[in-house]
């Protein structure tokens, strides 16, 4: 393969910038046009010096770091040119890397080669991009566990014990003589269904996992000016929707991502729910009922120095069936308005504050706190699937098993189990990258960021 190079560091200025470079003349390019005293070339070091352009003039002062294959990330020959952070600087190195023979590398290049190389599995790979994109610890750790092949090792043993079954089922077609079907076909369903457990339990984990890479979506929605943007200001800790007196001031939503014990929260702010003139605010009141309803915990704040509207019953009617706080916004006013009787009613957590002066919000983030941890959500040495495209193979797969099983109970010929056993491994395959094709390998490996 050629070998490629990139800037690994994020664009723009910093303390220092890394160009990394993978193949088989990584050292040649390098040795072109980086100068050092220090000794040859060895695994595991860092050598101080000068990298230079064709005419000798020093570009800029570095460290330089070396890993032989296959001792490397990519498990080819790889250097990293530890430069300072400007983009001009780091730009002269990219270009006179690629002057002296390096090609510029696509995306997930050197991710895709360690992939292809065997360092790592295609689960471990994907996990590369969930670490690069965690907003919390919680998801962090799921991705590490991932990336240390806990998912791999789960999928593959699960692959081993219907490779060794079909190894069984071969046996009784090739040597009908010994009149082992009535043996094996008992051993095949208990097989079947103690793989199929697995995979339930693998599918299920997906609720958590979904929960910890995309977040709780959570809906603010309330009438206009009951305190909604302002709620949403506070908890981001930043002027993020624009506040004024003036109703229907949100039109549309604005989504911001916010970590309560570790799980990210994806908060909503929605246009003010009434009835609306305005074709635009229209449109923006009908969505925020939208997102309510889809959401995963609502938010209901209420105004209590109005009286209750239609408005404020409709949302009590949303917030009925849902996971839901209530808040009563504006308790430093000193008066309470809002109809109690009704809002009890519908049995859900009650919450005073005041977006003015901040009081109660406290009590509003342990409330949310007790419904994640009703959730019971753990990254803590445990196979948790956050993707989505392994979850779509691990459905494919059970939907494989039943129909064995469905085969088993129709007294069906042993032959045909095969069949559907077949499909399971290839489903299974394609999760840790075994039977995986060339163009989901491309996908998954354009989403990556250059240089990693």
């Amino acid at each position: 393969m050629s070998t490629i190079v990139a800037i690994s560091t994020a664009p723009g200025i910093g303390g220092i910038g890394i160009i990394r470079m993978s193949g088989e003349k990584s050292f040649e390019i390098l040795n072109k046009i980086f100068v050092t005293n220090d000794k040859p070339i060895a695994g595991y070091t860092m050598k101080y010096g000068k990298i230079v352009d064709e005419k000798n003039v020093i570009i800029d002062e570095v460290l330089v770091s070396y890993f032989v294959a296959p001792n490397s990330y990519t498990r080819e020959n790889v250097c990293e040119i530890n430069s300072h952070g400007g983009m001009v600087v780091m730009k002269k190195i990219l270009e006179l890397c690629l002057k002296n023979g390096a090609i510029l590398a696509e995306p997930g290049e050197f991710t895709k080669r360690a992939f292809l190389n065997g360092r790592i599995d295609l689960s471990q790979a994907e996990a590369v991009i969930d670490i690069i994109n965690s907003k919390t610890d919680k998801e962090a750790k799921a991705s590490i566990n991932q990336l240390e092949g806990n998912l791999s090792l789960e999928i593959k043993n699960i692959r081993k014990d219907l490779i060794s079954m079909m190894a069984d089922i071969e046996a009784s077609i090739d040597y009908p003589e010994y009149d082992v079907e009535e043996v094996t076909t008992n051993k095949v369903k208990e097989v079947l269904i103690k793989e199929k457990d697995r995979l339930i339990k693998l599918e299920k984990s997906f609720d958590n996992g979904k929960i910890l890479k995309d977040g709780i979506n959570t809906a603010i929605i309330g009438r206009p000016n009951a305190g909604k943007s302002s709620l949403l200001n506070i908890m981001l800790n930043e002027e993020r929707a624009i506040v004024t007196s003036v109703e229907g001031t949100t039109r549309d939503t604005i989504e911001e991502y916010i970590s309560i014990n570790g799980i990210p929260l994806k908060i909503i702010d929605t246009a003010g729910i009434r009835e609306a003139n305005d074709e635009v605010e229209k449109i923006g009141v009908e969505k925020a009922k939208k997102i309510a309803k889809e959401s995963d915990l609502i938010i209901g704040i209420f105004d209590i120095s109005r009286k209750m509207n239609k408005e404020d019953y409709e949302i009590l009617d949303i917030l009925k069936n849902k996971n839901s706080i209530i808040v009563l916004n504006k308790i430093d006013l000193d008066e309470n308005n809002v109809d109690m009787e009704k809002v009890k009613e519908i049995n859900k957590p009650i919450v005073q504050i005041s977006t003015k002066t901040r009081e109660g919000i406290e009590n509003l983030y342990k409330e949310i706190e007790n419904i994640i941890e009703t959730k019971e959500i753990s990254s803590d040495n445990e196979i948790i699937v956050t993707n989505t495209r392994h979850k779509s193979l691990i459905i494919k797969a059970m939907d494989s098993v039943d129909k064995s099983l469905e085969t088993i109970e129709n007294k069906m010929p042993i032959d045909i189990i095969v069949v559907y056993v077949k499909d399971i491994l290839e489903n299974l395959g394609e999760i840790t990258g075994e039977t995986v094709t060339e163009d989901i390998i491309k996908e998954i490996f354009s989403k990556f960021c250059l240089g990693k």
